[in-house]
């Protein structure tokens, strides 16, 4: 039986796929609840809050250095009282030290000082003024100090939850979708070598391949590879970094190490994506397939059967 070659569509087939996605997008998006962004943000309020009453408004902040740092809430009010707000990556490499485990920091009050020295270097002066001038805020600048933090970081939160919950629900859909096709899932692993890969008819969940992890390594049943990445994207700008910057170097990365003949890399899309963003991905070697079209990804994996 000849290989059949992954699907690869047309301008006119991408744009049409994209704009369904785009409306999706839009229709979840109206039809999302408030209630997990005020959870959010209350959570938030009271870490600010608790921040500026232990601190006596930031005038003890070194002297509370140790249980501002190994608390979770108040460490990341803390990195947000930054302008822009800090990453835990970051502010690990500008205070130079190598974890911000509460443990090793209650041993090492040196590194907990050490951080907040670094988040009040880049305190943000338009929510915090009184701190540069040397005096106690006024009720109305502590209540927007703690507002417009809050706000910070209760949208990164929900941001963040949001784009896991989708891409979470679309790997559990494309797996289910597999199942329904006759595939059976087995146990994630390392495959540096086909040999370590699933056979033919399974696939796994989360596995490094080649290296580089894929959200699904599905083998064909044929013989192939298919490592597929699951990708949300919330705008046109995010998607050139979830598909061309990401998904389609891994799609290269993939089809140097193991072959272009045994390899399928694909990606299954949600979101907003541009026409041009697709189209050189595709370009790129990697196929692809929409959350909203998942027969399509069906109809090829049946199609490699060779019975």
């Amino acid at each position: 039986m000849a290989i059949i070659p992954p699907p690869r569509w047309t301008d006119a087939e991408l744009d049409a796929s994209r704009e369904r996605a785009i409306e999706i997008f839009r229709n979840e998006r109206m039809a999302e609840v408030l209630d997990p962004y005020i959870k959010a943000y209350e959570a938030a309020r009271q870490s600010i809050a608790q921040l500026l009453e232990l601190t006596v408004d930031l005038k003890k902040i070194l002297d509370e250095a140790v249980e501002l740092t190994t608390d979770p809430g108040m460490l990341l009010a803390l990195r947000y009282m930054a302008g822009p707000p800090i990453s835990e990556d970051d502010l690990k490499v500008l205070a130079d030290v190598n974890t911000l485990s509460p443990n090793r920091l209650r041993q090492n009050p040196g590194w907990a000082h050490t951080l907040v020295e670094i988040v009040l270097m880049g305190l943000d002066p338009n929510r915090f003024p009184w701190v540069a001038e040397g005096r106690d805020p006024t009720d109305a600048e502590r209540e927007t100090a703690i507002v417009a933090t809050a706000v910070m970081m209760a949208q990164r939160r929900q941001m963040t939850d949001r784009a896991n919950e989708s891409r979470d629900a679309q790997e559990k859909a494309t797996a289910a979708a597999l199942v329904d096709a006759g595939f059976h899932q087995v146990p994630p692993r390392q495959i540096d070598t086909f040999a370590q890969a699933p056979r033919p008819g399974e696939f796994c969940h989360e596995s490094l391949f080649g290296g580089r992890k894929a959200d699904l390594v599905v083998r064909l049943w044929d013989g192939r590879c298919m490592p597929i990445e699951c990708k949300v994207s919330n705008s046109s700008t995010n998607s050139v970094k979830r598909l061309n910057n990401d998904a389609a170097v891994k799609a290269k990365v993939w089809l140097s190490q193991f072959g272009t003949a045994q390899t399928v890399p694909a990606a299954v899309l949600g979101g907003v994506y541009k026409l041009h963003n697709l189209r050189n991905a595709q370009a790129e070697g990697l196929t692809l397939f929409w959350a909203h079209e998942l027969d399509r990804l069906v109809e090829f994996v049946t199609s490699t059967r060779t019975d």
